[in-house]
């Protein structure tokens, strides 16, 4: 019985081996051009043995597999696809070797016949009307364990101009290409970004620069533009998840006396602008009466995705200021907004980022943004500040005083030296964070959110609050009570002001912040709220078992000394101290973990980004 099951295998193998799918790629594979073979199969990472290239024939194009080492192969799956990562064209197959199917129109997918050895294909391909770039698609085996997914022509501009003629010739892959249209990649350490032929010759043939930072390596950009210059032709290739899209030529980093081109929705039509940002502090965007120096040559509105191709002449002026594009260097902002009025766009409130250094257009290469590291500190400093430093240091005045009696510090009581130094860290952080944030800035915030007003607010209450607590009345005098009033409210009325702040903070467009972290917030607020209460009942319960107020807040002092005499004819703890001590331990861990979660989630923004780039580097070492 044995023999007959080896034998059974062995004839199964050979008749998979030697026909799979004779008949070509089925409808199933037409979204990931990935073949089922075997049901594990995996495809191969080495370099493509095969190339794709296309050449104009009259107004179709003749498409082209084949091997540049004459390597026959088997079977195969060709598509072409558009900027928008949809099928178009229709293939027509001159040879009973091959044949179309159907993926979402007719005709718009080719696949093999049968099996037989080809040293080559070539078919024509019609437009049908189209009119743009493509990129020609195929998978191609060898044979049928040994297949490669996500082959690519070079770029191909379809249009009815006689200029376009000519013959587009494979050159030999280097690496394999692994981001073939929709592919969800069978092997569990690939990453599965779905392929966008907008990315296609980025940093080889044209310079790409997007937001988030790296997305173009990852080819998720929220909003991107590519530059490609031809001689004296400057062609502006812009994409975005928004209402509009915007390039801006800039002397400097930040946005403000800069050329723009726009690429707008307007009543579900694409239309290009030119125009110009107001100089700072007045910050706008100005179109420019006479629309002259751009041609718009290709757009689409694709499930909120707005897309466009601009042509810009190399020089022009703007508001009696040359730009000259073929000369002059500049820094590239992209921005992508929601908001569109009659005669401007609104806020860029999905996506902003500068780039790193200036360029010349004409230079191709990778385009690196710029530094974020002064935003990221101050959001780092305000969070160590006042979700950590002033939370334990206001616990420490309100609750402990009536603790380690006894025990001193440079000559204070432990309670007070512990609150004056959380409370000068915090003041030392908030003015920091502070200073960092106008240094990168340059200017007071261009966005519609209360986060900056409600910051500066804070950070005044937090300044003014030391200089208050040196020149404090000494106890027993009669201003001391009006001080001790003030010093109470000014210090929680700022702890609060900056909690709301933070919250505010996550829906800033720059911070990039994730929506979730206001659940963590919400949690850090819940637990200092909870803190608070079993504290302060604790405070009741020892004030009761003593017959004296010992641990709440002393507010019957607030008309006093600020030390009643009860505590002074007593040199031992409070009661309950062993279990406020306790809760205090549980307080500064839980508070010490929350800021250090919330600091890598600001240092690191936008987080899920980089998680997703740290989780794809591990599967792809493993």
């Amino acid at each position: 019985m044995s023999k007959m099951k080896v034998v059974l295998l062995v004839v199964l193998y050979v008749v998979a081996t030697s026909d799979g799918l004779p008949s070509g790629a089925p409808v199933t594979a037409c979204q990931t051009i990935v073949p089922f073979h075997g049901g594990g199969i995996k495809r191969q990472l080495s370099p493509p043995q095969h190339g794709v290239s296309a050449r104009r024939n009259g107004d179709a194009y003749m498409i082209s597999i084949k091997s540049p080492i004459n390597l026959p192969f088997q079977g195969f799956m060709l598509q072409a696809r558009d900027s928008r990562n949809q099928l178009v064209g229709q293939f027509e197959p001159s040879t009973s070797e091959v044949h179309t199917i159907d993926c979402r129109q007719a005709g718009d997918t080719l696949t093999h016949s049968n099996t037989n050895q080809k040293n080559g294909v070539e078919v024509q391909w019609n437009p049908q009307g189209y009119e743009g770039p493509v990129i020609f698609n195929a998978t191609v085996a060898q044979s049928y364990d040994t297949f490669w997914v996500g082959l690519q022509s070079p770029e191909v501009l379809v249009s009815k101009r006689s200029s376009d003629d000519g013959q587009q010739t494979f050159t030999p892959t280097s690496r394999p290409i692994t981001t073939p249209p929709n592919f969800s990649p069978e092997l569990k350490q690939e990453s599965s970004t779905e392929f966008d032929p907008f990315y296609t010759g980025c940093d080889v043939k044209k310079s790409c620069f997007g937001s988030p930072v790296g997305c173009v390596a990852s080819k998720n950009c929220k909003a991107v533009v590519a530059i490609t210059v031809y001689g004296d032709r400057h062609e502006f290739e812009m994409k975005g998840a928004a209402s509009w899209i915007g390039t801006g030529l800039s002397e400097d980093t930040q946005m403000g006396d800069d050329s723009v081109i726009e690429c707008v929705n307007e009543n579900e039509k694409v239309k290009a602008y030119i125009s110009q940002t107001t100089p700072r502090p007045n910050l706008n965007v100005e179109r420019n009466r006479r629309q002259e120096g751009i041609q718009l040559l290709e757009s689409s509105l694709v499930d909120g995705t707005i897309y466009c191709r601009v042509l810009r002449e190399a020089k022009t002026t703007v508001n009696n200021k040359v730009y000259d594009l073929a000369k002059d260097m500049y820094y590239i902002l992209v921005a992508a907004g929601n908001t569109v009025h009659s005669n401007k766009v609104a806020f860029h409130d999905v996506a902003y980022l500068a780039s790193g250094e200036k360029k010349i257009l004409s230079d191709v290469s990778a385009i690196k943004a710029a530094s974020k590291l002064l935003l990221r500190l101050h959001g780092a400093f305000m969070l160590t500040a006042w979700i950590g430093t002033a939370s334990i240091g206001m616990l420490l005045a309100r609750y402990f005083r009536q603790t380690w009696v006894g025990g001193s510090l440079f000559g204070k009581d432990l309670w007070f030296a512990w609150h004056r130094l959380f409370m000068v860290l915090t003041w030392a952080l908030t003015t920091a964070g502070f200073v960092l944030i106008f240094v990168e800035l340059k200017a007071w915030t261009t966005e519609r959110n209360p986060h900056a007003i409600l910051g500066l607010i804070t950070t005044i209450l937090c300044f003014i609050q030391p200089i208050g607590a040196y020149f404090r009345p000494h106890p027993g005098t009669p201003r001391r009570p009006i001080f001790n009033w003030v010093h109470w409210f000014g210090g929680n009325v700022a702890h609060i002001l900056a909690i709301v702040t933070i919250f505010f903070a996550v829906k800033l467009n720059k911070a990039e912040l994730p929506e979730w972290m206001d659940w963590i917030l919400v949690g850090f607020v819940a637990f200092h709220v909870v803190m608070h209460l079993l504290l302060s009942i604790m405070g009741c319960a020892s004030e009761k078992s003593a017959e004296r107020r010992i641990n709440a807040f002393p507010m019957r002092d607030m008309s006093g000394s600020g030390r009643s005499s009860v505590y002074t004819e007593h040199s031992a703890d409070a009661p309950f101290s062993g279990v406020r001590k306790f809760l205090l331990a549980i307080y500064i861990i839980v508070i010490l973990l929350v800021v250090i979660a919330l600091v890598v989630i600001t240092v690191f923004a936008p987080i899920n980004e980089f998680i997703e780039n740290i989780m794809n580097k591990v599967n792809s070492s493993s």
